[in-house]
């Protein structure tokens, strides 16, 4: 018996990661999808007249238990990856492929569908039905069920070429992170970074069994260095190596796969009647079309840009006093925080003492107390795929008695994974192992888990945030709640299954709460003595909010357009490198020389690996509606009942309202980009 094929014998039907061997998965997929399939076949075959319950809901319904394994798969793949699971991966991506294919061209399927949704005025339909409806018959025509059966074909190739492509560029990255580390014996190359980082970097040698100190690519190693090392000869050793990740012709390079994998989005998009494949994806975004979002990001470029060249020009005057006349940007961390330290007397060391993981998870917890009535308790009894993961029950209050005794319900189980490893790619993410949806009388709850890389604890000392990393917490965090308080009837439409320039909203909008005093004060303590952090440093933090925020507007901009000109204009890659076209269009919103040698596209994973291809640009959208909408929290309290009530909702409803509508049923009406502007930069 295969142990991922069956229902898992766990509390909660918890992925059971103590049990699973890697040699289970590929037969699981094999035996899942032939399960599926018979479902697929159950709906095509049934004599009745096709109709929403017993096409539409049967569909939605379909593949369940295909679903979780393969997001546990994938999940681990990403968090505690080997050569196995990787090689599996490369083996188990084509049948998926394969499968996806075959359902979204099953011609009998289809036609039962189209009936279905030709003649949906005859059923009396709920709003979270119609949408079902709708985004199923959208899925079908957007995967080619009106294509011909030659052009059919094409396009599954091109879907299992797709897939395998991402999945090698993914693995290039990891692996070229990794190949780099800067083993240092003298501690003279040091100066200026804190002890508490120094001694993360003699750990990290004493695990190679190297003498002295080791800084790797990995964020919580690489950006220290390159915030406080004086030595200015190594920072700029250390950030070529970061910009010539998968970028140097080596096994690992991903140029010639970013032309194949743009190419291949190209025809894609051609062969299902659209003009390029930014066009092909922003027809299921909330900006519509590639026109509204360059409109979009140019509106913002030239308003940010006179404060971004401010900023700089403040820099180069520090960089001038230690007599460098032309700043680059292995620079701009060091001087930032020269600059930042200098105007608001704030040193990330200095806060960190303050904010122990511990303490900054239990204030974060504690905030979905106040505002959605939630609880977090420690499982021990769930498995776990690495010892550092903690898993937590999450109930939610649904009464209070006049004696003040509480009822509460289970919501979700949530997993924190938050120390950096070999296995784990780099970044913070949130993921889901199990979707929420309701069925037979049963809402069946989601697992949620929160990724990240934070600096392990020492012998010494616990593990302490930068400020940086606590509003990254946060973020994830917000998604997380985006997924817990899921509450829809069908799982395609449940959580962050939403429009993707919306799904960043309950992120972002959760980081504001981390520059408010009044929350400060309740966990901002110092992990040794309990003094909490002082008023004049909470102050600094609220001031220093927007500090680089012109810098680091036009980096997202820059991201966003090249991401937008990716996917508008791949024809041009035919007679241009990689290089030649990032720099191109990269140009308007850069602030430093060009460095000939280094290139960030073949470790853009968010594009090319992730699913913001043609949808960077969202994090700017999203900010525009986190920035209107916690404005309104500001407005009327920030821990106003009413407003979290009305937010919840919002939250709850994931994808079963346009979002635009669902924003509006919240706020009262459309965000203004004016509210992004002022808080950005008064």
């Amino acid at each position: 018996m295969n142990i991922l094929t069956e229902t898992f014998n766990t509390p909660y039907h918890a992925a059971p990661f103590n049990e699973i061997k890697n040699e289970d998965y590929l037969p699981a997929f094999n035996e899942l999808i032939k399960r599926s399939e018979q479902e697929i076949d159950a709906i095509v075959n049934n004599p009745e007249a096709p109709t929403f319950e017993n096409v539409i809901e049967a569909l939605a319904y379909s593949g369940e238990q295909l679903d979780v394994v393969s997001n546990i798969f994938f999940n681990l793949n990403s968090a505690e990856t080997s050569d196995e699971i990787q090689q599996i991966a490369q083996e188990v991506s084509p049948i998926l492929t394969e499968y996806s294919s075959k359902i979204s061209q099953n011609e009998a399927l289809f036609s039962k569908i189209k009936k279905v949704y030709d003649e949906k005025e005859k059923y009396q339909l709920n709003g979270e039905q119609e949408m079902l409806l709708n985004e199923t018959y959208k899925g079908f025509v957007r995967s080619g069920a009106l294509l011909n059966e030659e052009d059919k074909e094409k396009l599954k190739k091109i879907s299992m070429d797709l897939s395998l492509k991402s999945l090698q560029y993914g693995q290039n990255v990891l692996a070229s992170t990794n190949a780099y580390f800067k083993h240092i014996t003298d501690k003279k190359e040091l100066a200026g970074i804190p002890q508490a980082i120094i001694e993360q970097f003699a750990e990290e040698a004493k695990e190679r069994n190297l003498e002295g100190w080791v800084v790797t690519l990995q964020y919580p190693s690489y950006i220290p260095f390159m915030t406080y090392a004086e030595n200015r000869d190594l920072r700029k050793e250390l950030a070529l190596a970061n910009g010539k990740k998968s970028f140097n012709g080596d096994e690992f390079d991903n140029q010639n796969l970013i032309k194949e994998l743009l190419t291949l989005k190209q025809q894609k998009a051609e062969l299902l009647g659209y003009k390029n494949y930014a066009d092909y994806v922003l027809e299921e975004r909330m900006a519509k079309s590639p026109v509204k979002v360059f409109d979009f990001l140019n509106e913002l470029l030239t308003k940010a840009k006179p404060y971004a060249d401010q900023e700089i020009e403040e820099l180069k005057s520090l960089a001038k006093a230690d007599g460098i006349e032309e700043m680059q940007n292995y620079d701009h961390t060091f001087y930032a925080e020269k600059l930042r330290k200098a105007k608001f007397d704030l040193d990330d060391e200095e806060l960190k003492p303050y904010f122990p993981l511990d303490q900054v998870q239990d204030a974060v917890f504690g905030l979905a107390g106040k505002l959605f009535g939630l609880s977090f308790e420690e499982r021990n009894d769930i498995p776990k795929y690495h010892e550092d993961v903690k898993v937590y029950e999450v109930k939610e209050i649904i009464a209070v008695s006049s004696t003040g005794k509480i009822e509460s319900e289970y919501k979700a189980l949530l997993y924190v994974d938050y120390f950096p490893r070999k296995g784990k790619r780099a970044g913070a993410w949130m993921t889901s192992y199990k979707s929420q949806y309701q069925q037979n009388g049963e809402n069946s709850r989601p697992h949620i888990s929160i990724v990240c890389n934070f600096s392990k604890p020492t012998k010494d000392t616990p593990s302490l945030l930068t400020f940086q990393e606590v509003t990254t917490l946060f973020h994830e965090f917000g998604h997380a709640l985006h997924g817990m308080m899921a509450d829809t009837q069908y799982p395609s439409l449940s959580g962050t299954s939403v429009k993707w320039d919306f799904v960043e909203l309950p992120s972002q909008f959760l980081e504001n709460f981390c520059f408010e005093p009044e929350f400060l004060k309740t966990f901002a303590k110092h992990y040794q003595t309990g003094e909490v952090l002082p008023d004049e440093k909470i102050e600094k933090i609220e001031l220093s909010k927007n500090f680089m925020e012109g810098y680091q507007t036009l980096r997202q901009i820059g991201f966003g357009l090249l991401d937008m000109n990716y996917h508008t204009k791949v024809k041009e890659l035919e007679n241009e490198s990689i290089k030649e076209f990032e720099d191109k269009y990269t140009k308007p919103a850069t602030l430093y020389p060009i460095n000939p040698e280094t290139a960030m596209s073949p470790s853009f994973s968010h594009i090319f690996q992730g699913g913001y291809s043609a949808g960077y640009y969202s994090y700017k959208w999203a900010e525009v509606l986190d920035a209107d909408a916690f404005q309104y929290f500001k407005e009327t309290g920030i821990f106003n009942p009413e407003t979290a009530a009305k937010y919840k909702i919002l939250l709850s409803s994931g994808g079963t309202k346009d979002p635009m509508e669902l924003y509006k049923d919240f706020r009262g009406s459309e965000p203004k980009v004016e509210s992004l502007l002022k808080r950005a930069f008064g």
